[in-house]
């Protein structure tokens, strides 16, 4: 098997994501993942389509991920490796797809307007 590459994106964050044979061994930017995401629920979100389709111990990641939070950097490589699973074996979308890890969360940050104080956030008005 060659390395297979996909992309995740949420909020304003996006991750590569280049997933091959190995033991399982998870890097983000160069760091062990747990050292990376230090909360136990964005280390499950990580490993989540993994433990869904019974593979955690048998492919290397190896992850690039740049903008946003950690929240939504966690959630944009749960998609790419979503996708990369669905890529390598057909038979693992049709595990990932009704648990919601295959579909693109396009909630955005509402832009400021001017005029305002934030997006939907006035000025405060005085009548007198």
């Amino acid at each position: 098997m060659e390395v297979v590459h996909t992309i995740g994106r949420r909020k304003t964050s996006i991750a590569r994501v280049f997933i091959s044979k190995g033991k399982g061994n998870v890097t983000v930017n160069k760091k062990k993942y747990t050292d990376y995401f230090t909360t136990a629920s964005l280390q499950y979100k990580i490993i989540q389509p993994f433990s869904l389709t019974d593979s955690k111990e048998s492919y290397d990641l190896k992850v690039t991920v740049k903008g946003g939070g950690i929240t939504g950097q966690a959630e944009a490589i749960r998609l790419a490796i979503s996708r990369a699973l669905c890529k390598i074996d057909v038979e693992n979308r049709s595990i990932l797809k009704p648990e919601g890890m295959l579909t693109r969360d396009s909630r955005m940050v509402e832009r400021k307007k001017y005029g305002q104080k934030k997006a939907r956030k006035k000025f405060q008005f005085s009548k007198r």
